[in-house]
């Protein structure tokens, strides 16, 4: 039987990776994103390569109805959801103090408020059909709190908790809730973010292989992930949970600075 993924964020980075995945695997898709022309070139160019069926849905995250407006579609279509991967993600550079209020409640709704509806949509009727398997995208950025990303660090701690939990929640139903926590990504999010002269994306993981990561841990019912660490980072990584929160914020403040 063929099966259904509803992407978020589709259009670019890791989304489009995952898109490449599950058609390549057969699946058919619905591909979610803000920007209309690039869902249909990717539909086309998609469904032309991988013979799958392709469905789009352009919707602006930051309104306060975009979860359900994908829901309500995909319920018109009469579309049996098999996998719900909430990649979409907005980012941002600058001091709390700085950032405008209006950046950080686009932030807030993106990167929590969505997949937190979306999940609360979908996930009673995949434990109704007794399968069906979650990814959530957050972040290494969830173990720690982040100076000059405060918001995003934020956000992604809140996502990963969550995701976790759930996952507890319905281990016996057969649904599944997997967190993706990669570090920096050499995609489009840091450009849009104003990362790309930071420490922290001098060099950028491979997106390919940070999809593929995620998307294999998926489909073995895996808790979390880590993926796109470079060597000196996953001893870093292990360490957050113990080193002294002063010390540790200082070094990711540090990387949030300019190259020169």
């Amino acid at each position: 039987m063929t099966k259904t993924a509803l992407i978020t964020g589709a259009t670019g980075g890791l989304g489009t990776e995952f898109v490449k995945l599950f058609a390549s695997n057969g699946d058919n898709l619905v591909l979610v994103g803000r920007n209309l022309n690039k869902l249909t070139t990717l539909k086309e160019s998609i469904a032309y390569k991988y013979s799958v069926k392709v469905d789009t849905i352009a919707v602006d995250f930051s309104e306060e109805t975009a979860a359900e407006q994908i829901f309500d579609h995909i319920s018109k279509m009469n579309v049996q959801i098999n996998y719900l991967i909430n990649n979409a993600g907005l980012g941002g550079q600058g001091s709390f103090v700085d950032r405008t209020l209006k950046e950080d409640v686009s932030m807030m709704k993106v990167n929590m408020l969505v997949p937190t509806k979306l999940m609360k949509l979908f996930m009673p009727v995949f434990v109704k059909q007794g399968s069906g398997r979650v990814l959530n995208v957050s972040s290494s950025a969830a173990m720690t709190p982040g100076p000059l990303q405060a918001e995003y660090y934020a956000t992604k701690a809140y996502i990963t908790s969550l995701s976790n939990a759930i996952a507890y929640e319905v281990k016996d139903t057969g649904v599944t809730v997997t967190t993706l926590m990669p570090g920096a990504i050499d995609t489009g999010f840091a450009q849009a973010g104003g990362l790309t002269q930071t420490k922290l994306f001098a060099h950028g993981a491979d997106p390919v292989e940070v999809a593929k990561k995620g998307y294999d841990a998926m489909l073995k019912g895996k808790l979390n992930v880590f993926a796109g660490l470079s060597r000196s980072q996953r001893p870093f990584v292990s360490l957050m949970p113990v080193l002294p929160k002063k010390a540790l914020m200082s070094i990711v403040a540090n990387q949030q600075s300019n190259l020169n």
